[in-house]
């Protein structure tokens, strides 16, 4: 995943980049960005933040682009991309304890289809090396008047069995809560055994109630009310989205994030690795997750906040995506194969759309 490149220069080198396996690339990537943000060789990715200011969740955000979670999951990166340009980053999805993920490999590349497929698994630090990295973050101390927001992402261990999931929401929720200007739940990755069963009506209700509570609990002990959104998955069917969005709304969730990767391969069938296990993002998962976003749309209602992803790699999806319903948009694969120009030109086109 690399991104360490004028974006001039991006598209020439992306095919030699391309030649390391893919988790090896992020990680480098990773370390790189962690090492040079808040030095001066963050110029060799900074660029500045597009000013398109709008109220969601209460919130302001500087412009209505954000960089999705799961590619930044302990949190060491975050100074650099906020230096792209991100209105919002959010970051996760963290775990209470440690994990190492699913075995390896686990990413997959579909050039073809401009695509990943991954299995990883929640693979993090845990809570509290996340929390550390969190902190350590400077992007607040910008004398911006609309600084860059920071959404952080909760889940369950692996190993906790999934009668006991709300446990480890509840314990990440408190440990986040201090630090987050959003707090996603993410009950949608399809890598964790049984995660997604949590998008069921009386596991969903469970989930929600409980952690509802516990917000309502720390709003009082700390005066801030922190919004929540749930992050759903884009194989939901209309029934589905429905039950969803009763209960989005029942239990006083201030959003929703539309959607996670698909395990559809009716888009991607016969291309090499098409048929490994994990979720599929990128451009083939655009569809299902504009179709999810705008039935979201149609039961929630206007002014609900909805945060769309999946398949963003031009400016003209991004606005697809708000012409499907979203408030907002994010990206990930869209910035594997397209580069940090993408967060400029979609923050760009959106605004241009409000002029």
């Amino acid at each position: 995943m690399p991104l360490l490149l004028p974006s001039s220069l991006y598209g020439l080198a992306r095919p030699f980049l391309f030649g390391f396996d893919p988790e090896h690339a992020h990680e480098l990537t990773l370390d790189a960005l962690a090492r040079t943000q808040n030095t001066p060789l963050a110029c060799a990715y900074a660029a500045p933040r597009v000013d398109d200011r709008i109220t969601v969740a209460g919130l302001q955000f500087p412009n209505r682009v954000g960089l999705a979670a799961g590619l930044d999951k302990n949190a060491r990166c975050i100074d650099a991309f906020a230096a792209m340009g991100f209105g919002f980053v959010e970051v996760g999805t963290v775990t209470p304890k440690p994990q190492p993920g699913n075995p390896k490999p686990r990413i997959f590349r579909l050039p073809q289809r401009d695509a990943l497929i991954n299995r990883l698994g929640f693979n993090n630090d845990g809570l509290e090396a996340f929390l550390a990295n969190v902190q350590r973050a400077r992007f607040r101390r910008s004398t911006s008047k609309a600084p860059m927001l920071l959404g952080l992402n909760i889940g369950k261990n692996a190993a906790t069995p999934i009668e006991r999931a709300v446990d480890d929401y509840l314990i990440c929720l408190d440990g986040v809560y201090p630090h987050a200007d959003y707090v996603a739940i993410n009950i949608s990755s399809p890598n964790t055994a049984n995660l997604r069963s949590l998008q069921s009506d009386e596991a969903l209700d469970a989930l929600l109630g409980a952690v509802a509570d516990k917000r309502e609990a720390l709003a009082a002990r700390q005066g801030r009310r922190v919004p929540l959104f749930v992050k759903i998955a884009p194989d939901l069917d209309g029934a589905q989205v429905k039950v969803i969005a009763a209960t989005l709304r029942r239990h006083g969730m201030d959003g929703v994030i539309a959607a996670n990767t698909t395990l559809a391969r009716d888009a991607v069938a016969g291309l090499p690795h098409a048929e490994e296990t994990g979720g599929l993002s990128g451009a083939p998962v655009m569809a299902a997750s504009n179709r999810v976003i705008g039935q979201l749309r149609a039961e929630l209602g206007a002014g609900y906040p909805i945060i769309g992803v999946g398949g963003v790699l031009s400016a003209a999806d991004a606005q697809a995506k708000i012409d499907a319903g979203a408030d907002l948009v994010q990206i990930y694969t869209g910035l594997i194969y397209r580069g940090p120009a993408l967060v400029r030109q979609a923050a760009q086109a959106l605004r241009k759309r409000r002029t």
